[in-house]
């Protein structure tokens, strides 16, 4: 087994830019050696995290409402535990650390996004029964399902498109992971920017030193136009999403802003001037005001972002259609296999997946798994049973490459809307098959509990092959250990679930927030109940996506800028302009590259500080410890016009420190 030499260890110069023809990615571990990977410490450490973060975003995700992603944490925690064990090997082990304690993420999102539903449907009264084993069954299904249907398309997504995908969560995670292994400059400037960001968002969130999110709205004109036009904005001021946007880049957070422009300065306001006297309750779910009374954060919520959904939708079926060739591919792979045919090519180690075979009978034998887990543990009716296990495969199968796709550009998965569309066509299809009321509402929230999980895994999983590509890492170790994380990760979040439903309960006044579950329910009762869905929306946004297909537009970001809220989208454009802006000052190339790459570490250090205190501060929420500061008549600071100020000040300093640090870069360095 090789050694890993510390003081030599940086990302090589094109790891994250397109490559030349002829040119090949060496990644930082030599394919050509063997290193150590799957050990009693890195499974064992893995597992633990896996434990503890599942339970503590759980638990957070419901109480607080807060759902954290959890790689960067673990990636950290890896580090420091490495570093007291005295571990000289400890980078390949680090990584299959992250990569089972990160299916916590996936696997919490797809449990608490639905399933906590099936409890606020019950308090209102329905015949709902739900046990351990339901919620366990369909997080555990969903999440195996998640790896197995993306396992074909990891050397698509973090091979073949090399360079073409910013990937900024992978990007961050790697730069902990490899700044953390050596006492250079690299690793000081990343604990800098991690204290300096850290310490921003946390002065935020904990202590409301300055607004978080700036809005026209506080402004006396700003809330008269807002009121009256529906026309606002909105920019959210945290170090992390701005480090976010330097890193995907100006051309891609262009292309998501424009969705977010689109939506937010036309499609809302349009929607008022033409039918502002109106009550459109496309859902039949309790609409009552008419759209000029609504603020344009509702009209958003209600009509706006299906428009998203929808584009997200038939992105989806876009980038299936532009990925036939790989999927032709893996399952001609598949099928050499079984006839007994082997590659003539020796695979490198860091190219090794499991086989096709073992993909292949294994998505097979999960789905009849599932299918009998639906007719015995759900719907208690074949018919019903293999209805819902169709919807699972196709939907799971279609959205698996759009979840991949969003982690890849902007590092979120739109799981939440994709989940949402799951669950209407559930309903449409289990009405449509005679299943209806108490039963059909916990069939269509099992099945989405399966699809979420299933894309909320699979997105996670993409980021986790991208860190262990750039490594050097073996993909197969990755791919076998994920499932035994997803196990473990799926039987403590089941255990959460229980014991606060318990506790605390998720209808009534002192019940758990759940704010997912709550919007899941709301679009799952009246659906099973004779409601119908927003398809119009959801048509508009597929033309959009089709239109911009056709014009050879990314499609996906565009529709992500239309589901994510606008205050979320503005950062990332500025983050991206901040990266065009310190690699283009000089002539020297070299100079500009070497200013780009320390603007990298800059914002991975935001991002990596952002979400470790974003965590603590999470859990200083729920411990009810209260440090907002506030005003002598006891409003808190943050919530006054004084608050917006600092905060614009604050957002100038950050980006201008940001443009200096990255341009103090030399091309030696």
């Amino acid at each position: 087994m090789e050694k890993t030499n510390n003081e030599n260890m940086s990302l090589p110069e094109n790891a994250q830019r397109e490559l030349a023809p002829g040119e090949v990615y060496k990644p930082i571990l030599s394919s050509d050696k063997k290193y150590k990977e799957v050990t009693v410490w890195s499974v064992t450490i893995g597992l633990l995290m896996t434990v503890l973060f599942s339970a503590a975003a759980a638990y957070l995700g419901l109480k607080v409402g807060q759902v954290f992603e959890a790689a960067i944490p673990i990636a950290i925690i890896a580090i420091g535990l490495s570093g007291v064990a005295k571990k000289n090997d400890a980078l390949s082990q680090n990584v299959i650390i992250q990569s089972i304690g990160g299916c916590s993420g996936g696997v919490v999102a797809g449990a608490i996004f639905t399933l906590p539903a099936l409890y606020i449907l019950q308090g209102k009264g329905y015949a709902i029964e739900i046990n351990y084993m339901q919620v366990f069954l369909a997080s555990l299904l969903g999440g195996i399902l998640g790896i197995l249907f993306l396992i074909p398309f990891r050397k698509y997504f973090v091979k073949e498109q090399h360079g073409k995908f910013p990937f900024p969560e992978a990007t961050a995670t790697t730069q902990v992971l490899v700044s953390g292994q050596k006492k250079g400059k690299d690793s000081l400037l990343l604990v800098v920017s991690g204290l300096i960001g850290g310490v921003y968002d946390f002065l935020v969130s904990t202590f409301g030193l300055w607004t978080e999110t700036l809005s026209t709205k506080v402004m006396t004109w700003g809330l008269a136009v807002a009121d009256s036009a529906k026309l606002m904005f909105k920019v959210n001021v945290g170090a992390a999403v701005l480090g976010l946007g330097y890193i995907i880049g100006l051309k891609y957070a262009f292309i998501i802003c424009c969705g977010s422009i689109l939506v937010w300065f036309i499609i809302i306001p349009g929607m008022n001037l033409f039918w502002g006297n109106e009550i459109i309750d496309l859902m039949n779910s309790g609409i009552t005001m008419k759209i000029g009374q609504m603020e344009p954060e509702m009209i958003f919520k209600e009509y706006a972002r299906h428009i998203g959904i929808g584009g997200i939708a038939m992105a989806g079926v876009v980038s299936i259609i532009k990925s036939w060739g790989v999927i032709k591919s893996s399952v001609g792979l598949a099928a050499n296999e079984f006839k007994g045919k082997k590659n003539a090519e020796k695979e490198e180690r860091t190219q090794r997946d499991l086989s096709m075979k073992f993909v292949v009978v294994g998505i097979i034998v999960v789905l009849i798994i599932t299918f009998f887990f639906f007719w015995f543990g759900v719907v208690h009716n074949v018919k019903h049973a293999l209805v819902g296990i169709l919807v699972v495969a196709i939907i799971s199968f279609l959205f698996t490459t759009v979840a991949a796709n969003a982690i890849a550009i902007v590092g979120s998965n739109p799981v939440s809307g994709m989940t949402l569309m799951t669950l209407i066509l559930a309903s449409l299809v289990m009405v449509a098959a005679g299943l209806s009321g108490a039963m059909g509402m916990t069939a269509a929230l099992i099945i989405g509990g399966v699809v979420c999980t299933a894309l909320a895994v699979a997105g996670a999983f993409i980021t986790d092959l991208k860190v262990g590509y750039w490594i050097g890492t073996t993909p197969r170790n990755q791919e076998i250990w994920k499932f035994v994380g997803v196990a473990v990760a799926a039987a403590t979040v089941a255990g959460v679930i229980m014991v606060l439903n318990k506790a605390y309960g998720f209808v009534g006044d002192d019940a758990l927030v759940a704010p997912q579950a709550n919007a899941m329910s709301a679009v799952i009762e009246p659906m099973m109940s004779g409601g119908s869905a927003p398809w119009l929306l959801y048509g508009i946004g597929a033309v959009i996506a089709l239109i911009l297909t056709v014009a050879k537009i990314p499609a996906l970001p565009f529709a992500l800028g239309m589901f994510i809220p606008i205050d979320l989208n503005i950062p990332l454009l500025i983050g991206g302009a901040i990266s065009w802006y310190v690699s283009t000052r000089s002539k020297d190339e070299a100079l500009n590259n070497a200013r780009n790459n320390r603007g990298t570490l800059i914002a991975s250090g935001f991002i990596a500080g952002g979400a470790l205190m974003g965590v603590v501060s999470a859990i200083l929420k729920f411990a009810n410890v209260d440090l907002i500061v506030r005003t002598a008549d006891g409003t808190a600071f943050a919530q006054t016009p004084w608050a917006s100020l600092v905060a614009l000040v604050m957002y100038i300093a950050i980006i201008a420190y940001m443009i200096w640090d990255s341009k103090r870069a030399k091309v030696e360095n």
